[in-house]
């Protein structure tokens, strides 16, 4: 049993993946999204590939724990997800975690064009880390 994260966006997907043990989480991939199809179909893919029991995607909430613009985006990608994915779906307060895999860039001082690239990635497996802990403490 393994689960993926989704750090969803308006041009790019961040996908990370946990171990078996659901322990630890590793970023996969950052899909380039060309249209709705073929961003889902590169989802069930790596779902398959990997052998996911459950998806979390991140919320990205406003400070003040509302739901803004680019919220009610993630939720209706659920929606569509939803009808061709049969793995539970999950949501997870992402509120900082770009900010997070930016700054964890900036301190491993990699450059710029370096963090365009994987900051997605490593935001999907903040929002994963932190559900797994979460998840294990309880």
């Amino acid at each position: 049993m393994k689960i993926m994260a989704l750090d969803f966006g308006s041009n790019t997907i961040g996908v990370a993946v946990s171990d078996a043990l659901l322990l630890t989480a590793q970023g996969k991939t950052v899909i380039k999204r060309t249209s709705l199809e073929k961003d889902i179909d590169e989802l069930k893919k790596i779902i398959a590939d990997n052998e996911v029991s459950k998806l979390i995607v991140g919320l990205p909430k406003n400070m003040n724990g509302s739901l803004g613009e680019m919220a009610e985006e993630v939720m209706k990608f659920i929606e569509l997800l939803k009808q061709d994915i049969e793995v539970p779906i999950e949501t997870v307060d992402e509120r900082l975690t770009t900010k997070m895999a930016e700054q964890t860039l900036l301190d491993a001082d990699v450059s710029r064009k370096k963090r365009k690239q994987v900051i997605d990635k490593l935001a999907a497996v903040n929002i994963l880390q932190t559900y797994l802990d979460q998840n294990r403490s309880n």
